[in-house]
């Protein structure tokens, strides 16, 4: 169940479904219910995941699939995880990497449609 992640800083989610071979309709129900899996959207409200999203996602599916947990179990458990790992924070610092992830995300898809345009 290793999931070989490419070296990139965004993924759609069709490329996260191939990627975890789990349906993309899977992975947005997922969404829903675990709060701390929320990948950024672009300006055209495409999902944007990161390396840490699918990293996540890869150990929700190990305990749903491999360890049997209901739903509710994976939760509790990915959330004491979250908490054990993340320092305790002003709250800030998750607004200002949001923002900053956001505007990277834009920035990349003038560039990529700006490459297209010169190509052309």
């Amino acid at each position: 169940m290793t999931a070989v992640i490419p070296d990139k800083l965004f993924f759609k989610i069709g490329e996260v479904a191939k990627i975890v071979s789990l349906r993309p309709s899977v992975l947005r129900y997922w969404e829903l219910e675990f709060e701390v899996l929320k990948p950024t959207k672009s300006r055209a409200g495409q999902r944007l995941y990161t390396k840490k999203d699918i990293e996540l996602i890869v150990e929700i599916k190990k305990l749903l699939y491999a360890e049997k947990l209901t739903i509710e179990g994976a939760r509790k458990k990915i959330a004491g995880s979250v908490k054990k790992s993340k320092p305790v924070s002003t709250g800030e610092e998750e607004g200002s990497s949001d923002r900053i992830r956001n505007v990277l995300s834009e920035v990349r898809e003038d560039l990529v449609r700006l490459r297209n345009s010169l190509q052309l």
